[in-house]
């Protein structure tokens, strides 16, 4: 309660405990990328590919116009991702394996982004840990699958 007298809402990720195998999560609103996103992120990364900076040569290639950097749209899939299980939950991430980006992803494009939990498991060596495996699936505004990681995260149990 606050002075007033109102309840509060944090909002916040998930517990371990709330975490429930077999369960997808849709985050939603999707993002819609611009090309001031991905070339503010690629020159950000020192990335100079010429496929996502320079327009004359990305039209000479079997795409035609350039790419959305794909560490843009991996580190956006896990981003809209956050506020829905991880927010102020997470201790960590511990890796991230299986990363695949089967279709490009092009300036204008939205990412709509799913998260399966696969695993879940209580730490061995940290108490009040827990593992929670995740596996991040982003499609674009067409339903494609432009890109999907597995990711292992430490998550805190329930405060007691």
């Amino acid at each position: 309660m606050t002075d007033s007298g109102h309840p509060v809402v944090e909002q916040r990720g998930l517990w371990f405990e709330e975490f429930e195998i077999g369960t997808v999560y849709a985050h939603r609103p999707g993002r819609t990328v611009t090309e001031a996103d991905n070339v503010a992120f690629t020159t950000t990364t020192m990335n100079p590919q010429a496929l996502h900076l320079d327009a004359a040569y990305a039209e000479t290639t079997q795409f035609g116009q350039r790419l959305v950097n794909s560490m843009f749209t991996l580190s956006t899939l896990v981003g809209l991702s956050v506020g829905q299980l991880t927010q102020g939950t997470l201790v960590a991430n511990l890796g991230f394996s299986e990363i695949s980006f089967p279709a490009p992803m092009f300036h204008g494009d939205t990412l709509y982004a799913e998260t399966l939990v696969t695993d879940k498991r209580p730490s061995k060596s940290r108490p009040g840990e827990g593992i929670v495996t995740l596996v991040h699936t982003g499609r674009n505004q067409h339903g494609t699958v432009v890109a999907t990681a597995v990711r292992q995260t430490l998550v805190r149990l329930r405060p007691t």
